[in-house]
């Protein structure tokens, strides 16, 4: 099985997928291999990407880990909530500024305030921080815009979070998930239904939410401007996305 991130792995910081790896990815397809996408986008974002791609009926891992979801036609078979009124009371005392959203699975997310455009897909549902945190959900974001990933590190280590999941972007952007769910146990739940091992799965990533897939693949490789401990966390590094780090990477197998 390969296994692949979708964001700075498949299509670049402005969404477009390059033919050649459009091309290499065909060459998993036509080899027999199931692909499966492990993203932190929510179902609603991931489905273009699978459609772009022309892959057969199979599976997505979205949400990092959260949805596992089976398609054509599109049906969630593993869903994992978590409550968020703790988390969310501690992000509104210690970085009242920053946004929140909270994924209301195949419509889109509930928002405190409106997210730069473009950062996610989908109805976008403005909401108190009492309704917020009011209900599990499978995954709550909090955004900064004028923030840095440093800062948001600083931040998750002040918040303390215990008992959930939580994944440091590029930007000022920290994904809190149930505990224990990843893109690795989103994973785990799909090799049980191929019948594939994890010993033989080929994962590609490049962000802080791709560690536990590249640590736990039977070959995990990170794109060349993935940070330190990502690159780490991986058996391998290939080029950069622009220099065809992932056709490289599928193409010595496929």
């Amino acid at each position: 099985m390969v296994a692949l991130d979708i964001d700075g792995t498949l299509v670049d910081h402005e969404g477009v997928l390059p033919p050649d790896v459009h091309a290499a990815v065909r060459r998993v397809v036509d080899a027999g291999v199931p692909v499966v996408l492990a993203t932190g986008r929510s179902w609603h974002s991931t489905q273009p990407i699978f459609d772009a791609l022309g892959l057969p009926d199979g599976y997505a891992v979205c949400s990092n880990g959260a949805v596992v979801v089976s398609y054509p036609p599109a049906e969630i078979i593993r869903q994992v909530t978590f409550d968020p009124a703790r988390v969310i009371d501690k992000v509104s005392e210690l970085a009242p500024g920053a946004l929140i959203a909270a994924e209301v699975i195949g419509r889109g997310y509930r928002v405190s305030a409106d997210f730069p455009d473009g950062d996610l897909h989908g109805e976008m549902i403005p909401a108190s921080i009492a309704e917020l945190r009011g209900e599990p959900v499978t995954r709550v974001i909090i955004r900064d815009p004028y923030a840095d990933d440093q800062q948001f590190i600083a931040l998750a280590e002040r918040l303390g979070l215990h008992g959930v999941s939580y994944f440091i972007g590029y930007s000022a952007w920290l994904d809190i998930a149930p505990e224990g769910v990843d893109k690795a146990s989103g994973l785990t739940d799909v090799c049980h239904r191929l019948g594939v091992d994890p010993a033989d799965v080929l994962a590609l990533g490049d962000g802080r939410n791709d560690i536990e897939m590249l640590e736990w693949a039977g070959r995990g490789v990170a794109m060349a401007e993935a940070p330190e401990e990502v690159r780490t966390a991986a058996d391998a590094v290939t080029g950069g996305f622009a220099d065809g780090g992932t056709p490289a990477a599928l193409g010595r197998w496929f």
